[in-house]
């Protein structure tokens, strides 16, 4: 496993992060849920994000009872706030009840006295930015957590929480968006303006829901016990399952064998190659699948592969930066 920098600030992080959306509390019975994050350590994973809102709370819960009893100064651990949380007004948003009573719910769930960093789970349009940012530098200087950063915030909105984040004198130094060979949004506003700003992306998704693995066939049934198929995850998926997207996927095969690499892998080395990715977050819901994505750690695509690779993709990937709500709206 490699290590690199989250964003401009000192702390490393694993460049595989271990993420449970959907798969913890949902998609995978607990007893398979901790098999895959002993894989993930067992693999030299040290980063594991979750959200107080995956499974309503339980995501976090199954996370702490897994890494019970680890070396807590060995582990960074992520979560995040925004998304409701019960069914109150204030169960949700980033107002600063919310932030407050949330941060202290998530630590009791994951058995900690702090999280490494506290994500903003979306942007508030109801909340003032001033209120949120306050908010989150009472939870650092309450040692709650290390580091602030934020999910699926655009350039604008990034700036803006870096700008109040370096008057009140804490580190904003990640966001969380959705980046794939397949959804690129990212790299037209937010990269340039993460990496003026010294912000790295921790990025969800980088197989693209299950897509870049190559299972789904254009034209063919859907496999059994796959996100297409469950309950959980079939809505996040849907966008891609498409002849064209599954057409243009299958193109990745022989690329993915010349380079000695699984499809999966190769997902996840092309997100690597971009330097303002930190970490990319992989899931799983058998240890296996943990394996094998760790094995794109510090694998170099050359220029030749990474042009094929696009030649593959051009046609169906999402490049459009207006797009600031990715496809999964929850991760």
């Amino acid at each position: 496993m490699e290590f690199r920098h989250l964003g401009r600030s000192g702390l490393l992080i694993s460049e595989i992060a271990y993420g449970n959306w959907i798969t913890h509390g949902l998609q995978v019975e607990e007893e398979a849920a901790a098999a895959c994050v002993r894989a993930a350590l067992d693999e030299g994973i040290t980063t594991f994000d979750t959200a107080d809102a995956y499974a309503t709370g339980a995501a976090e819960a199954v996370l702490g009872r897994a890494l019970h009893g680890e070396r807590r100064e060995g582990l960074e651990i992520f979560t995040k706030v925004y998304w409701p949380t019960g069914p109150g007004p204030n169960d949700r948003s980033l107002s600063r009840k919310h932030i407050m009573e949330s941060i202290n719910a998530s630590l009791g769930r994951l058995q900690t006295d702090y999280v490494d960093l506290y994500q903003a789970h979306r942007y508030d349009y109801s909340t003032p930015l001033e209120e949120t940012m306050q908010a989150f530098a009472d939870v650092v200087r309450q040692g709650k957590a290390l580091y602030i950063g934020v999910s699926e915030w655009n350039a604008t909105q990034i700036r803006a929480g870096w700008e109040m984040a370096q008057d009140l004198k804490i580190p904003f130094v990640s966001n969380q968006p959705q980046y794939s060979a397949l959804w690129r949004v990212i790299e037209a506003e937010v990269v340039p303006t993460s990496i003026e700003l010294g912000v790295g992306q921790v990025v969800f998704s980088p197989i693209a829901q299950g897509i870049l693995t190559g299972k789904y066939k254009p034209g063919a049934s859907l496999p059994e016990g796959s996100r297409a198929t469950s309950e959980a995850g079939s809505r996040f998926i849907q966008r891609f399952l498409t002849d064209d997207v599954l057409t243009a996927v299958a193109k990745l095969q022989p690329l993915a064998e010349q380079a000695g690499l699984s499809m999966a892998q190769l997902a996840v080395a092309w997100v690597l190659q971009n330097d303002n990715v930190s970490a990319a977050i992989v899931g799983a819901s058998r240890p296996e699948q943990v394996r094998d994505n760790v094995k794109a750690s510090g694998v170099r695509l050359d220029a030749d592969l990474m042009q094929a690779i696009d030649e593959a993709l051009d046609p169906v990937a999402e490049r459009d930066p207006s797009k600031t709500e990715s496809p999964a709206r929850r991760p």
